[in-house]
């Protein structure tokens, strides 16, 4: 089966091309590389002993959104990674996020609800629940308003996919609502490639690590929680790439109850920001230099899931532990800087 990964070269994206490739499915990337690079592909290779099919291509131009479906009108399947993610690019640049994410999940959409039969997995994150009033986040928990621009891409998108699928019975999808992906492929052939400041907290922990950072800035210690850092579930990018291709496979195989699913994606449990430091120091033998700093504004106290939902009506878990995964993103860190 031809499946179309949207984003193949990002973090996540180049994960799930890996883990399709390993099942037999045949692989197509669209990356408009803004926020990668195509030397991805050659870990992909490294790793799989197959070259997806690559296309170059920014999803914003209509155009070539038609004729790509045109060309390739025998795709099957299409997981949406393809996005801007920095939220706080997003509030400085509210329309930029807007184009992007939002006009291009429309572009693919209108192809896909012309086809007699397409399948759908949207990257949607765990910022649609925001603050939630209780922990762990089920799927019914309330969505709330978002804290940014970003966050209401997520929403407004999932609410697009869900209105489309109303209206449009020969398309079916899945939003997989993740948690905070981290890590780097065992073979260390892939990883986690930030440009410019990791906005993410386990890339900088491990650049801070190897040097490049002088110091790690802890936002906040007087959270009502354990320790008094902000909590996180913090997932493996491979056990994370292993719920896409499940869930594609439960719309191919005509699994799904509905023909719009929404799923929690994580480990279902919250880990603290100095937890995660000492996960860091644990794993790497170093000391980590770090400073307390005042709480930055829009950020939650925790978010962690209830993945009862993923772990039952998928058959998917994760696997690794967060140490595990730490280990993974720290040899990534050194074997890139070398």
């Amino acid at each position: 089966m031809k499946i179309l990964v949207t984003g193949g070269l990002g973090f996540i994206g180049s994960h799930t091309v890996v883990e399709l490739q390993n099942q037999g499915f045949e692989v197509i990337i669209i990356d408009d590389c803004s926020n990668s690079t195509e030397k991805v592909l050659d870990g992909i290779v490294a790793i799989t002993g197959k070259l997806p099919l690559f296309e170059k291509l920014d999803l914003k131009n209509r155009d070539k959104v038609e004729d790509f479906f045109k060309k390739h009108d025998d795709i099957e399947g299409v997981i949406h990674f393809a996005a801007s993610k920095a939220v706080g690019e997003s509030v400085e640049k509210p329309l930029l996020y807007y184009e992007n994410n939002i006009g291009t999940l429309v572009y693919i959409l209108k192809e896909l609800s012309q086809k007699a039969k397409s399948s759908f997995i949207f990257s949607s994150s765990c910022t649609v629940y925001g603050q939630a009033d209780v922990m762990p986040i089920t799927e019914d928990a309330p969505v709330k308003t978002a804290e940014s621009p970003y966050g209401n891409t997520k929403q407004m998108g999932e609410e697009i996919i869900s209105d489309t699928c109303k209206v449009t019975p020969s398309l079916n999808a899945i939003a997989l609502r993740y948690f905070n992906p981290m890590g780097a492929h065992p073979s260390v052939e892939i990883g986690e490639l930030p440009t410019g400041v990791p906005q993410n907290l386990v890339p900088f922990i491990t650049q801070t690590g190897v040097g490049m950072r002088e110091q790690l800035s802890v936002f906040g210690d007087d959270y009502p929680t354990s320790d008094g850092t902000a909590v996180r579930d913090y997932i493996y990018v491979v056990d994370l790439a292993k719920a896409h291709v499940i869930a594609l496979k439960r719309l191919l195989e005509n699994k799904n109850d509905s023909n719009y699913e929404v799923f929690n994606v994580g480990t279902g449990t919250g880990s603290s920001v100095l937890e995660v430091i000492k996960s860091f120091e644990k794993v790497s033998g170093k000391k980590l230099n770090y400073k307390i700093m005042n709480r930055r504004a829009g950020d939650i106290t925790s978010a962690y899931a209830d993945t009862t939902k993923a772990n039952n009506v998928l058959g998917w878990k994760s696997e690794y532990t967060l140490d595990q995964a730490m280990k993974s993103a720290w040899d990534w860190e050194q074997k890139i800087r070398k």
